[in-house]
Order: structure tokens, then C-alpha cells, then sequence
């Protein structure tokens, strides 16, 4: 896979609390800024996500805003792989799920 060099980089996070009616963007970031957050989720964790479509989608949402209904279905199948291989791995209960995307 072709990534882009860190200069084009573009990260955003997304969370999505139990009773929550969607995810919302919690961060944004481009370049450098970016590549910190990634790195950040790797090691503490967190599932990235690579898609230059949803990417470019999801740019466009405000900070603390929920991700339109036009994404819920890309997002809800993300999520829906992520539990699958959380319970997989019988990792712990979290309250709380993060991406980056």
C-alpha cells in the first residue's frame, strides 16, 4: 500500500460512547500534527483505519459534532469488525471506543 508522505497526512479520531446515536470527530489533524496522532493511537491501542474516501468525508465535520447519517453505515460496519476482534482477543469491556481514520 502506497501511505502519503507525512506532509499529506491527514488523521481524524472518532468516539463513540455507549448511548451516544452516533460517533462523533474528536480530533482533526493534518501533516505532522497527524502522524502524531496516529502514532499516539498505535501505541496506546487504538484501532487506524486507512480510507482516503471516508477520510475526505469526514474532514468536513466540525469538531464534537456526530458524523452524518450519509456515513453511519461505513462507520457501523468499522465498528461492528472492531468488537468482532475485540471479542476475538477477550480483551476487556471498554466504555468507551476510539478510531482514527
Amino acid at each position: 500500500m502506497n501511505h502519503p508522505s507525512k506532509y499529506n497526512q491527514q488523521a481524524i479520531a472518532l468516539a463513540y460512547e455507549t448511548g451516544d446515536y452516533a460517533p462523533k470527530v474528536v480530533a482533526k489533524g493534518n501533516g505532522l500534527v497527524a502522524e502524531h496522532m496516529i502514532a499516539l493511537a498505535k501505541e496506546h491501542g487504538v484501532f487506524v483505519h486507512e480510507s482516503k474516501e471516508l477520510m475526505q468525508m469526514l474532514m468536513q465535520v466540525d469538531l464534537d459534532q456526530h458524523i452524518p447519517p450519509a456515513l453511519y453505515l461505513a462507520i457501523a460496519e468499522i465498528l461492528a469488525w472492531l468488537y468482532r476482534m475485540e471479542e476475538e482477543q477477550a480483551l476487556a469491556e471498554m466504555p468507551e471506543r476510539s478510531i482514527i481514520i
